[in-house]
């Protein structure tokens, strides 16, 4: 892992964020409603910053860069690395992923919240890197829900379908037992699931900047 070090940090007494700004960590399998909820929080709470992650796989016609993924060979990839500048970094089907670390800082040293989108892995990375960072847990109500709203979505033919569900009930599974996560969110009803979400960092950020 990269050293916990950048010449920007932030000035905050904890060393990890000014007064207010607090790192958010999401995760969650795909078919779950999550992107649905990180977009309301992040159109909800007024200053919030999403983090675009750093990847080297291949870009897509429909990608965009600097906004879907900041797309980088495995030389930059490397250099990165090297110089530090991922908070995290993880492998994902021969495929390189990494969160850049001086937006997260730079926004936190702005008392903003910072919101990170990961898988169960780059949660735990994270978690021993900014062990004060808040971390949500996004679930369906059962499997067997999750896979019916993965073929809703008839984007995929049911054998891809099926793989992509593997993946996703493996997620759940290992969401629950990591003992990494703050909340568990389930998202049953996706009206209740927001409004719960919201919550819990209205009354995060609310009890930071008063310990703060």
């Amino acid at each position: 892992m990269p050293s916990d070090t950048n010449d920007h940090a932030p000035t905050g007494a904890d060393g990890h964020g000014g007064a207010g700004g607090m790192l958010l960590v999401i995760s969650g399998p795909s078919g779950v409603g999550k992107t649905t909820i990180r977009d309301v929080i992040l159109d909800s709470v007024p200053g919030s910053f999403f983090s675009v992650s750093a990847t080297t796989r291949p870009r897509t016609d429909a990608d965009r860069d600097g906004v879907d993924y900041h797309f980088m060979t495995d030389a930059e990839f490397d250099a990165c690395i090297a110089r530090g500048d991922f908070l995290e970094h993880a492998t994902f089907a021969g495929n390189r992923y990494g969160t850049p670390r001086k937006p997260v800082d730079e926004a936190l040293a702005h008392g903003r919240l910072a919101l990170l989108d990961v898988d169960v892995v780059g949660a735990r990375n994270i978690k021993r890197m900014r062990p004060d960072a808040y971390f949500v847990f996004f679930m369906p109500p059962n499997k067997a829900e999750l896979l019916r709203r993965l073929r809703e979505r008839k984007r995929e033919p049911e054998e891809a379908i099926q793989k992509r569900f593997a993946v996703a009930s493996k997620e759940v599974d290992e969401g629950q037992s990591s003992g990494i996560y703050d909340e568990i969110v389930i998202n049953d009803d996706l009206t209740t699931a927001i409004f719960k979400t919201l919550t819990i960092v209205e009354r995060e950020r609310a009890r930071r900047a008063s310990s703060g």
